[in-house]
């Protein structure tokens, strides 16, 4: 596709192309820019039409502004031809070698089909990555961040506010270079939020050099004051006598080489304004280059429990309400470099989670020399006190459980709840027709790996009539297997929901025929979380055949109605910030492999028989979600799944139609969820399951998400 269109090089007018697959979305990609060429800008664009395709639909601007468009020239050409094209552009920019080895992986005889079509689907990605002139951190921070009051309608003046909170800053001065605590400081002093005061304590003996500057900014700003301690070499009592100097509404924590972003203070401070009923407000955050220059963003989503302790999420920017921070005993010098890590666990303790905000902006820059000079027992010891953190969170809470290293993050940790006793009964319910290919090897892998012994299978057989299917189903031993015959027409959520009646087991847990089982505590793994009184559905870690990973938690919105993130990430990859291999919450999680009380099942009423098909695990976990329950996904109990190899695609008119349906219905009851899903960061883009940069990011969802957060927190006071 080609064609002439002229617009401003601005973010507000990335041009879009999008199609119609008859199922109520306009789903599509990104279109480069022009090339400036002599006679006009000319845009030129290799894309795969979809089968199912209705329509097709160009918008130059994401917004109302000026453009101009001219001849349009459309040819439809051969895959090769197209392969070969987006080949010659890759290796324009990435050289020749690099683009045969990316057309080599799409050829290999060794290759399965979904190995190939992977490849494929790279090389795609790479030429559009190319032809939008790969935007990194560096644009991204120059379009958005200047901009991002305009786009959320508010400005930098706070003299309208109903008042303005005073926030101290809390430094603790250990030992640090000196230029670099000159920035941190000058950081403080240009916020354009002016009620704050440093609050900086200092160890002695402190280099004279160090103690020189303090001393320059405490007497040229009286917002500034300096205190010195007798001893030396400990964050957390450094810390506690910054503390004891604030007279701030609340505190904010600083390290004494990193810096705050200029308009850190201001977001805080209209959050606290906006938001009374908050007492804990993190932000994002990115680090700091030897020649200042930022990158490696840490976008995070809304309070996620789970994902906070597997580590430390909050870190920085933290803002606290100060008494909070003084009833809970301020910083333990026996956490020694998890002091922080410790002092948010006890805090969160005394606050329900509409109580914790996430400020969707980076407001905080970490000096990466101080991150990465830590030595190997340095990182030991701190990663230690954080795990001693989280297991005295538990004890304080009543929770039985231990923490341990993360096997794939040995840095993070992982909660192992321990199971009630004696351990309850578990169903699990498996829905199939015929393909005892596929249900063999899952009846096997259950019954060979699983090394939990309390629970019985329960076999929906939904119209089987192969001889060799019916045969195996007889013979399966009654005392563990019960087969329920249903010939129904298919229907996915009526199978499961009969089945979950007929289940004589404590806990459901659905199941594909397709599963294969890998971990042998995978039975334990699931039970441990489904047992903790505010969980409700729990999912697992499923991989391709191939070795890739196909379900890692469901994020809304992401490319159509909702979307596995992390897909087709290899194994042994951590993913953003090692989200793929710790256990944390999500709005939802597949029905392939997810446990759940059978009572809270019941309580919400199963799964919607509205939703044949699609959806129905994800209108399920939301209204589980919606009943005050969190849904889990653990990366310690792993499966092969095959993905809906029994029932194949859809591919008749009827099943289209039915699809759309499907998610129309989804749009209406959930809408304002699938804009701006709060396991996901408005940051981060919803057009690929990589966790890439939003262009631009979804500041208007945010808002919308943030107003409904609040209003629940005022019903909730109320």
């Amino acid at each position: 596709m080609q064609f002439r269109l002229e617009v401003d090089r601005d973010e507000w007018s990335w041009p879009r192309l999008s199609f119609d697959l008859g199922t109520g979305d306009f789903n599509g990609l990104g279109v480069p820019f022009p090339r400036a060429t002599a006679l006009a800008p000319d845009v030129e664009l290799v894309f795969n039409v979809p089968t199912n395709l209705r329509a097709t639909r160009l918008r130059p601007v994401a917004r109302p502004g000026k453009f101009g468009l001219g001849t349009v020239k459309i040819e439809v050409v051969g895959k090769l031809r197209a392969v070969g094209h987006m080949l010659r552009v890759i290796a324009a920019t990435d050289g020749f070698s690099r683009a045969v080895r990316m057309l080599a992986d799409t050829i290999a005889p060794t290759a399965d089909p979904a190995s190939r079509w992977e490849a494929r689907h790279q090389i795609a990605r790479r030429y559009m990555d190319v032809q939008s002139g790969e935007r990194g951190y560096a644009d991204w921070i120059q379009v958005f961040e200047a901009k991002s009051n305009l786009i959320s309608g508010q400005g930098l003046d706070s003299h309208g506010w109903s008042w303005q909170p005073a926030i101290s800053v809390l430094i603790p001065v250990c030992s640090t270079n000196a230029p670099f605590l000159h920035a941190t400081l000058d950081s403080v002093r240009q916020q354009t939020y002016p009620n704050w005061e440093l609050c900086i304590a200092c160890d002695q003996p402190a280099k004279a050099l160090l103690e020189m500057i303090l001393r320059n900014y405490a007497e040229g700003d009286s917002r500034i004051r300096v205190v010195y301690r007798n001893t030396n070499g400990h964050m957390a009592e450094a810390s506690n006598l910054a503390l004891a100097q604030a007279t701030g509404d609340w505190v904010v924590l600083l390290a004494a080489e990193d810096c705050l972003h200029p308009q850190a203070l201001h977001f805080v401070a209209e959050a606290i304004v906006t938001h009374s009923f908050a007492s804990l407000i993190y932000s994002d955050e990115d680090k700091l280059d030897s020649n200042d220059e930022r990158y490696d963003p840490y976008f995070k989503c809304s309070y996620n429990y789970e994902l906070l302790l597997a580590h430390n999420t909050v870190r920085h920017l933290a803002a606290f309400r100060r008494s909070l921070v003084a009833d809970v005993g301020g910083f333990r010098r026996e956490f020694e470099g998890a002091e922080n890590y410790d002092l948010v666990l006890r805090v969160i303790e005394r606050l329900c989670s509409d109580q914790v905000l996430h400020l969707p902006r980076v407001l905080y820059h970490k000096r990466a020399t101080s991150h990465t000079s830590l030595t190997s027992s340095m990182n030991c010891h701190v990663a230690d006190a954080g795990r001693r953190a989280v297991a005295e969170h538990l004890q304080r809470r009543g929770v039985h459980g231990s923490v341990v290293p993360a096997p794939e993050a040995p840095t993070m940790n992982r909660v192992r709840y321990s199971l009630p006793q004696p351990n309850p009964k578990v169903s699990l319910i498996i829905c199939t027709r015929d393909r005892l290919d596929l249900l063999a090897p899952c009846i096997d892998s259950i019954v060979e790996r699983s090394t939990y012994s309390n629970y019985e299978v329960v076999i929906v057989d939904n119209g089987s009539v192969e001889e060799d299917t019916v045969r195996f189903l007889d013979g399966l031993p009654c005392e563990r297997f019960r087969i329920l015959r249903d010939d129904s027409a298919f229907n996915f959520s009526a199978l499961n929901n009969r089945a979950v009646q007929a289940a004589s087991g404590e806990y459901v847990c659905l199941l594909n025929n397709d599963i294969k089982i890998i971990t042998v505590d995978w039975m334990e793994e699931l039970l441990s979380f489904s047992t903790q009184p505010d969980i409700g559905a729990v999912g697992a870690r499923l991989w391709y055949p191939n070795g890739k990973l196909q379900h890692a938690g469901v994020i809304l919105g992401l490319v159509g109605v909702s979307n596995h993130v992390h897909r087709n990430l290899k194994r042994g990859e951590l993913g953003y910030f090692g989200r793929a291999a710790l256990h944390q919450s999500f709005s939802a999680v597949t029905g392939a492999a997810l446990m759940i009380k059978k009572s809270l099942f019941i309580q919400v009423g199963g799964m919607d028989e509205e939703l044949l098909v699609t959806f129905n695990d994800i209108d399920f976990c939301l209204r589980v979600r919606e009943a005050g329950y969190r849904n889990v996904w653990t990366p310690y109990a792993e499966m092969i799944h095959y993905e809906s190899a029994t029932r194949g695609r859809e591919t008749t008119l009827q099943e289209t139609a039915r699809a759309e349906q499907e998610t129309l219905l989804m749009k209406r009851r959930w809408g304002h969820l699938l804009r701006s899903d709060p396991a996901y960061s408005i940051n981060l883009s919803i057009e690929a399951e990589d966790l890439r940069l939003a262009w631009p990011p979804r500041i208007e969802a945010a808002s919308k998400r943030t107003a409904v957060e609040r209003n629940d927190a005022v019903a909730l006071v109320a």
